[in-house]
């Protein structure tokens, strides 16, 4: 039996982004946070100012007996635009970007790779700006931003914005499903 491994990884809010991993098979658990910035312990306030370098991010642990990292990553890149810079639809800024954060060598090379593959896809009309960057340091986000999707269904920006990805995951990767 392997290790359990894990993916650290921006695509706009961490909200979404922990909604859909959640569910995924594999998946043990997701944590929302912030990585890539120069603050120590930046607070929610903090990054969302744009100025402390952070992006939110999930740190996805996984079973790479049950689900690999290059699966993860077809579903990060599915579920969020990896064309925008600082961007995911009305969420502008830098701590919005497109990245991954890899732990190892090995995660660096699968993230290129994905990329590189879907780059020759030609599925977006412009180029991926996605992030590859080594992991610094991690911080955990505040309790109230984990499992919000789950705790904050109704609210207007889950059903409007985290849902449908929610949606569009649970439609497109039907086999990476939990049970």
């Amino acid at each position: 039996m392997n290790q359990l491994e894990v993916a650290t990884l921006g695509g706009g809010c961490f909200w979404c982004l922990e909604a859909v991993y959640d569910q995924m098979r594999g998946v043990s658990n997701v944590v929302s946070g912030y990585a890539g910035g120069h603050v120590v312990k930046p607070t929610y306030k903090a990054v969302c100012t744009g100025t402390t370098g952070h992006a939110e991010v999930v740190q996805v642990t996984f079973n790479p007996d049950e689900v690999s990292l290059k699966e993860i990553l077809q579903v990060f890149f599915t579920i969020h635009d990896p064309t925008t810079l600082n961007r995911q639809g009305n969420d502008v800024g830098p701590q919005y970007r497109s990245a991954v954060f890899y732990h190892n060598e090995a995660q660096k090379q699968v993230a290129e790779g994905v990329i590189r593959e879907l780059e020759a896809e030609g599925i977006w009309d412009a180029p991926i700006v996605t992030e590859v960057s080594p992991l610094d340091v991690f911080y955990e986000a505040e309790d109230y931003h984990q499992e919000y999707y789950e705790n904050n269904q109704y609210q207007p920006y889950c059903m409007f914005v985290v849902a449908p990805k929610v949606k569009k995951f649970r439609e497109k990767f039907v086999a990476h499903l939990k049970k």
